[in-house]
């Protein structure tokens, strides 16, 4: 079973907690361990903070004001992807598998730690897209456990 949802937000603080909120119900109504749901929430909520933060000022300027968050259970696996118009991370931070704490806050750096596998890239001219996957762990009594 395959589950993904996309959202649209506006650059404002009060779209994190909306963006953590739909994640972790999701995850608690297909079964997923409260553990790794909590580490998955707290990874998008740093995700979703920087692209409040950080991710404005693009060409296109109906896009300045939002930035995207998808989210796909696809098996075992947890993929989600935040993307903004922001002028997108500097060359050293697309480069590296995990952000230095001397490059950047901890926002970048914890998501990296949360996740199984993290990915910081640039779309030329667009922004910048955080995408992070994990494991999942079912619940014994999971609707969509995979068998």
């Amino acid at each position: 079973m395959s589950i993904w949802w996309s959202l649209h937000l506006r650059r404002e603080a009060a779209s994190v907690p909306l963006a953590r909120r739909l994640l972790l119900g999701t995850m608690e109504t297909a079964g997923v361990d409260p553990d790794i749901s909590f580490d998955l929430s707290v990874a998008l909520s740093e995700a979703c903070a920087n692209a409040v933060e950080h991710g404005g000022g693009g060409e296109i300027p109906d896009d300045t004001e939002a930035y995207h968050v998808t989210a796909y259970l696809d098996g075992d696996c947890c993929r989600i992807e935040v993307t903004d118009s922001g002028p997108g991370f500097p060359p050293a931070t697309v480069a590296r598998r995990r952000p230095s704490l001397a490059e950047h806050g901890r926002g970048l750096h914890l998501i990296a730690e949360l996740a199984d596998h993290v990915r910081f890239r640039n779309r030329p001219g667009r922004g910048a897209v955080v995408s992070f996957d994990k494991m999942l762990k079912w619940r014994d009594d999971a609707l969509l456990k995979v068998s």
